[in-house]
């Protein structure tokens, strides 16, 4: 795992040395253990390895036989070794025995479609001295991140922002539609950033430039409408064997190996399978708070107990006066899922033990998980059923939804779910997804922000998706959507910000492509049955892990933000988005700001997150913009 940067002048001067240094000197944290350059006139290519597969021989940047072209690599190829034995075959000759050479000679023997060839977590970058041309490529589902910048003659390309905006040349001028999808989503939905100058490649695209000109392709997508035809039992046998297998290839390590264990299906499914392929107890790390409400360490102790793991547990009390600026700065753009702060702590105690975890990030996704899909394909029907039967209705689809802190706040998921039933798919997910809906932002912005943005910018993001799911089921086209957009813009850079920011490297089984794809290629029927979220996956699960653990709602990995606003942080809560320089910013009218504030702490309106999302907003502008 490695923090990659690099700078290309297409004017033809000579790269700037010292600034590549220091674009790498800033993700250190990333790569603690060695870094390593690549300077050829115009082009200077930089990374920051932290080491765990060939440990001797594997600095980087590497090049192929001629070195006719060089690579900065992040991440890990997990068949690189069954990828090699092909390419010795064809002819290639290796010098090391990394998974980085296997990149660079698969790029000489396929071009363009070498990232199909590869199953793993990466973000690379390839210079070519045959063509001139750099090339760019970025994993199926977006586990690593990769941002550029195109400024002044030059292309900019690295692992963070904090590596990019190193350069004297880049802006930070702000992308203000970019704020805008960040308060629906908590996060800004790639290709865009808060900074106009700067983009994300996106996940399972590649990008090559060459003479100023910059083309971008995408090279994989799952595809949900071809579905197999197979008994129940044939798919849960497929389903494990698939499974059993994505984890089996990321316990490959020459250093310490461990896995996140939150007591929920998916870390348990991991870390059951790596105890089967073990011969020593799995390392488990969980994470609890003193708010009992909030803590899952009573579940990952029974399943640590019953695969026999050598557990560690930790009591966080999270001071956020120490934790969020460290957030801010390594996020590098406004990002409001407040389970950041758990990861962020969980990472950092993982650290102490190992420098690679196992996670079950993905398995939702895939599976259908989320609550969120059982009551989409309820509100399917909610409208084709007489009024006097849809009370009932309504109260189990309301039951599904996430619970919330106070009864006023679950009459308005009533409120919602009724609202959103009537309306088009995927308008009716975006209203369940968003934190500020559009009638939402109304009556937060400015007129002048207003003027700044598109008047519902969200369903960009979400329609096309939606769109092209068409002629699958609700629960299907919700998948590819999560997929899609939730999956790369939220939760995986959550996970790869709280790792990579202590030195950590996360593996994620559930994310192997074979997985996504197969889990895909599933009837919906045996993701969601009736209102059993993870049908088929917790059938074949059974004799793997404790009846409780299969049985128990969904928790999600959050914190009390909405108690802490009404306790010990509200004081900082107000003084940051209700500061002079917050309000004057122009963005939002001070009163619904103020009264959000004052609602919430008198709790008579659940606004923690509207407030969580606009207090991250605030830090950020502070940090990177005052």
């Amino acid at each position: 795992m490695c923090g990659i940067v690099g700078i290309v002048r297409y004017d033809k001067a000579e790269v700037d040395h010292d600034l590549v240094a220091r674009m790498c000197t800033a993700i250190r944290h990333r790569g603690p253990d060695d870094d390593g350059f690549y300077f050829n006139g115009a082009v200077g290519l930089g990374m920051r390895r932290l080491a765990i597969i060939d440990l001797k021989s594997g600095q980087q940047p590497i090049h192929n036989r001629d070195r006719s072209a060089w690579i900065v690599f992040n991440g890990e190829i997990y068949n690189y070794l069954e990828l090699r034995a092909q390419l010795e075959k064809l002819g290639h000759s290796f010098y090391t025995n990394s998974d980085t050479e296997a990149i660079i000679h698969a790029y000489d023997q396929y071009g363009k479609d070498c990232p199909k060839h590869l199953r793993g977590m990466f973000a690379f970058a390839i210079w070519d001295e045959r063509t001139q041309e750099l090339f760019l490529a970025r994993d199926r589902v977006g586990k690593k991140p990769l941002l550029y910048a195109q400024v002044n003659g030059q292309f900019v390309f690295g692992s963070e922002f904090s590596a990019l905006l190193q350069h004297p040349d880049i802006s930070k001028d702000i992308d203000f539609e970019a704020l805008n999808h960040y308060l629906s989503f908590m996060c800004v939905p790639a290709p865009l950033t808060a900074y106009r100058a700067i983009r994300k490649l996106e996940p399972g695209h590649s990008l090559r430039f060459r003479n100023g000109e910059i083309k971008i392709e995408r090279y994989w997508q799952p595809d949900f409408s071809k579905k197999v035809d197979i008994s129940e039992q044939e798919a849960g046998e497929q389903a494990i064997r698939i499974l059993r297998d994505a984890v089996k290839v990321r316990l490959m390590s020459e250093v310490p190996l461990g896995a996140f264990l939150s007591g929920g299906i998916d870390s348990s499914a991991v870390v059951a399978l790596m105890s089967e392929e073990s011969s020593t107890p799995v390392k488990t790390f969980s994470i609890g708070f003193e708010e009992q409400d909030f803590s899952e360490l009573h579940h990952a102790r029974r399943v640590a107990e019953h695969v026999g793991a050598d557990h560690h547990e930790f009591i966080v009390r999270p001071d956020a006066l120490e934790v969020l600026p460290i957030l801010v700065e390594h996020y590098g753009e406004p990002y409001a899922d407040s389970s950041a702060v758990p990861t962020y702590y969980v990472a950092r105690e993982t650290r102490k033990h190992v420098t690679v975890a196992l996670n079950g990030d993905g398995g939702d996704e895939s599976f259908a998980g989320y609550e969120r899909y059982a009551a989409m394909r309820v509100a399917e029907k909610y409208h084709r059923i007489p009024a006097v039967l849809r009370e009932t209705v309504v109260r189990q689809a309301i039951e599904l939804m996430p619970s919330s802190e106070t009864k006023r706040s679950r009459l308005r998921d009533v409120k919602r779910f009724v609202e959103a039933a009537s309306l088009p798919k995927a308008e009716r997910y975006l209203r369940w997804v968003s934190v500020f809906d559009s009638q939402a932002k109304l009556d937060l912005y400015t007129d002048t922000f207003r003027r700044q943005t598109q008047p519902n910018p969200a369903a960009g993001i979400i329609d096309p998706w939606f769109a092209r799911a068409n002629g699958s089921g609700i629960v299907d086209a919700a998948l590819l959507t999560d997929i899609m957009t939730y999956l790369p813009n939220d939760l995986l850079v959550k996970v790869d910000i709280a790792t990579m920011a202590n030195s950590l490297e996360a593996r994620s089984p559930f994310l192997d492509h074979h997985v996504i794809e197969f889990a895909a290629s599933l009837p919906e029927k045996y993701k969601l049955r009736g209102l059993t979220t993870k049908y088929l996956l917790k059938g074949v699960l059974r004799k793997l892990l404790p009846a409780e653990i299969l049985g128990r709602r969904k928790m999600g990995f959050g914190v009390p933000i909405g108690h802490w606003f009404r306790g010990k942080l509200q004081p900082f809560l107000r003084e940051t988005i209700l500061s002079e320089a917050a309000l004057k910013r122009g963005l939002f009218k001070p009163d619904a700001v103020k009264r959000m504030v004052e609602l919430h702490t008198r709790s008579e309106r659940d606004y923690s997150h509207q407030l969580w999302t606009l207090l991250m907003l605030e830090l950020w502008f502070q940090r990177f913009i005052d």
